[in-house]
């Protein structure tokens, strides 16, 4: 049976578990779960319900492993086929890359969800912290990316994980700026990578076609082929 792979239209962290199972070229089916006009996955799919206790996606089926969690699901990816890596080779290396990626999802996202709702009140005292905590994380990354093409010296999970963060962050008004050019240009180097392209474009053509905004870096997904005819997973 193919393995299975239950996200959403704008679940961040499924997303996260998409383009690496892309990344390393395996065969899934992508299930997409229901999502209504309030932004809630209702009605709850009962796979989701019956595997993940926090009812939440991603979640990942491969015959007899049944897990949850995106960074769960990178470190099964990465058992399962271990090439192309996407964590470093080295123990140390590797810490550091599993400290950026836990790092992207539970400090700078956090910050993110904070700003979720604000973006009419973006002078609000919690907005501004929300906004100052991105901008001082972006700084720390550009510091990284003085001595590297990416936050982890290869490309990999960490880089994942940390530029789906940020697609939401620009989304919520914490975009990143000239502030931080080595950033920038990282950003849109990944931005660039086939199956990056292949999660993100029908993320935002989904975003575009309910009248919600698309960050100006990822206008150009919403024409074409954002795939570039990667297409590994179908939808179910």
């Amino acid at each position: 049976m193919t393995m299975q792979l239950f996200s959403g239209p704008l679940s961040m962290f499924g997303a996260k578990a998409q383009i690496a199972a892309l990344e390393k070229g395996l065969a899934f089916d992508l299930v997409m779960v229901p999502f209504d006009t309030d932004d809630r996955y209702l009605p709850r799919h009962p796979e989701v319900l019956r595997i993940n206790p926090k009812q939440q996606v991603p979640v990942l089926i491969d015959g007899e492993v049944e897990i949850f969690d995106s960074t769960q699901i990178f470190e099964y990816l990465e058992d399962l086929k271990p090439q192309p890596a996407l964590w470093p080779a080295s123990a140390a290396a590797r810490a550091n890359a599993r400290l950026l990626e836990h790092l992207s999802d539970e400090v700078f996202f956090p910050q993110v969800v904070e700003l979720f709702g604000l973006q009419d009140a973006m002078q609000s005292p919690p907005a501004v912290a929300a906004c100052a905590a991105c901008a001082h994380h972006y700084a720390l990354m550009e510091q990284r990316l003085a001595q590297a093409d990416h936050l982890a010296g290869e490309y990999g999970y960490a880089d994942i994980a940390f530029y789906m963060a940020h697609v939401f962050a620009d989304r919520k008004g914490a975009g990143m700026t000239a502030d931080t050019p080595r950033l920038v240009a990282w950003r849109d180097r990944v931005g660039q990578r086939p199956a990056v392209r292949a999660v993100v474009g029908p993320m935002m053509k989904f975003l575009h076609a309910h009248q919600r905004g698309v960050p100006d870096f990822l206008q150009a997904l919403l024409q074409g082929d954002s795939g570039q005819g990667l297409r590994e997973s179908r939808r179910t």
